[in-house]
């Protein structure tokens, strides 16, 4: 197996994981939460983390790990507010907690036709030539 064996999972394991998200995030120096800096201070990979995270019998983890990105995206949407953090970084981030700025544009009428509703333009032009006098 390349890289060696998995990190095993313990007690000791889940302890670092509720130290970090109960606050050991703000002492190591994150801004935010990251699962990056919980794998870090947990001595694991982050895909070990998503693993555990998946594991039905590691329920307990797989919730700490939900209030990780959470958290994040609590910490996010205030720092954005309230202008704290960079706002091309905070919009990538969020980008990862499905938020878009996206703007959908429907090219079609409401009833699916695209014919237009109401007067034409040759209408149009004779009203508008009637209330405009034209000199001779």
């Amino acid at each position: 197996m390349a890289g060696g064996r998995p990190a095993e999972y313990s007690e000791s394991k889940l302890i670092m994981a509720r130290a970090y998200i109960e606050g050991g995030w703000e002492s190591q120096g994150d801004v935010v939460p990251q699962v990056v800096s919980l794998a870090l201070a947990m001595g694991v990979s982050k895909s070990t983390i998503y693993e555990w995270a998946k594991d039905p019998e590691k329920q307990e983890f797989s919730d700490i790990l939900t209030r990780v990105q959470q958290a994040q995206e609590q910490k996010l949407i205030n720092g954005g507010l309230s202008g704290g953090f960079n706002p091309a970084v905070t919009k990538m981030l969020l980008c990862k907690h499905g938020y878009s700025d996206k703007v959908e544009q429907d090219h079609t009428s409401s009833d699916g036709s695209m014919t237009p509703k109401g007067k034409s333009l040759d209408d149009f032009y004779a009203v508008t030539s009637k209330q405009i006098e034209i000199p001779d």
